[in-house]
């Protein structure tokens, strides 16, 4: 019956379905529908939310090249700068994915020029100084630095991170006691304990002999002789009367240089009287980079930099590039481009870098020195990597290296 029903409607309907104008409307209707959804507007994309900008700024005083001591040795204008461009570069690759964006403004101070007189245009408040030990504090008290967090690349005093420090600034590379006590573990390893110490006659290397004398105190080396460079030494004369006779002195397992400058240190070795072998400032040194250093992924950052710059990567870029490779942690981890929120970070015990030496590195908070492992190299060989296995200490190894909060005299 129902079955009927639905027949007997359908019939009745049929005329009207039949209709052409009906079927033309019907037709009609889905590509009206269409037509009036392309009219719609489309929907606007969603804005991307602005990047963070992190401003620094790269400040150095322009040097005058030395007197040609060795043909060997080129002098390089630009330490530091290429280190922090490098840096800038690599921050970058990695604030495309945190929404930040890191911007290097560079200042550099000509020759006979005052610093003091161009840090006004100074517009960041992370700053990198790469200037002479005699304008670091100077410009650190400056007013215009007083809220402004400054980067040490250059220098390594102990006096800046003792009685002349300023808690403003953060140094970058090892100071003359780190660079000491880890010549002292590697010698008290090889139980070379007996010194025999060589001064140059400049400040510079009666600084670094009081880091020497510190660092033999410390580690229970004996200073068998102590004597002052004060010789006009002429390379053209036949080192082979000179030296020997100068070196004539007890015995002794080492003979330790300090001559920060180059003016002598070259010629002692492979002609003093007796057989020893050289370290300090020349012979086996202590770095807080150098070319032959190869691990920890080293290499790749050498061959970056090298294929940036056409040369090799000395201490100075290395302390900049680390600088900025410090910002680019404590801004990615606090998500902040403020100096005061980055500084704390930077100073607490959750900051970490990564420098390429198998340790992360971090900030003492006593004196704003970057604990780092110091190499010791050969002019083309990596010796060793201190601090050396064995000497312990109750928060890191690292600070088996340097002036430890104890021994702090920075207020």
């Amino acid at each position: 019956m129902k079955k009927l029903k639905r027949f007997a409607v359908g019939m009745l309907l049929l005329p009207f379905y039949l209709n052409p104008s009906v079927q033309a409307a019907a037709k009609a209707k889905p590509a009206a529908a269409a037509a009036k959804a392309q009219l719609k507007p489309a929907a606007a994309p969603a804005k991307p939310a602005p990047k963070q900008i992190v401003k620094i700024v790269y400040f150095a005083q322009e040097q005058v090249a030395p007197p040609a001591l060795s043909n060997l040795d080129p002098f390089i204008p630009n330490k530091g700068q290429i280190g922090a461009e490098l840096a800038i570069s690599d921050n970058n690759t990695t604030g495309q994915f945190t929404g930040q964006y890191y911007e290097l403004k560079k200042i550099l101070v000509p020759v006979g020029s005052d610093p003091l007189a161009l840090f006004d245009s100074v517009d960041a408040d992370l700053v990198l100084l790469n200037v002479g030990a005699e304008y670091l504090n100077k410009l650190a008290d400056l007013p215009a630095a007083k809220n402004k967090l400054l980067f040490d690349v250059a220098n390594g005093g102990d006096e800046l991170r003792n009685a002349d420090c300023r808690h403003n600034v953060l140094h970058i590379l090892p100071n003359r006691a780190m660079r000491a006590d880890a010549l002292a573990q590697y010698m008290l390893k090889k139980r070379w304990q007996n010194w025999f110490l060589v001064v140059g006659p400049a400040a510079e290397d009666k600084l670094y002999a009081a880091a020497i004398k510190r660092a033999a105190k410390r580690f229970g080396m004996k200073l068998v002789a102590e004597k002052e460079w004060n010789q006009d030494y002429d390379a053209r004369r036949p080192a082979q009367a000179d030296v020997p006779a100068f070196t004539q002195v007890d015995d002794y397992d080492v003979l330790v240089i300090a001559d920060e400058q180059g003016l002598f240190g070259e010629y002692l070795d492979y002609r003093t009287w007796k057989p020893r072998p050289v370290i300090g400032t020349q012979g086996l040194t202590a770095t807080a980079w150098h070319r032959t250093h190869e691990q920890w992924g080293a290499v790749q950052l050498q061959n970056r930099f090298k294929e940036t710059a056409g040369r090799w990567m000395e201490e100075q870029d290395y302390a900049a590039y680390l600088a900025v490779r410090a910002i680019g942690e404590a801004s990615i981890r606090t998500k902040s481009n403020q100096m005061p929120a980055l500084k704390e970070y930077m100073l607490s015990d959750a900051f970490a870098l990564q420098g390429y030496k198998g340790m992360p590195l971090s900030f003492r908070k006593w004196d704003g020195q970057l604990r780092q492992p110091v190499l010791l190299a050969a002019p083309r060989s990596l010796v060793a990597v201190a601090p050396i296995e064995g000497f312990l200490h109750p928060k890191t190894e690292l600070d088996t290296l340097g002036f430890d909060q104890p021994e702090t005299g920075c207020k």
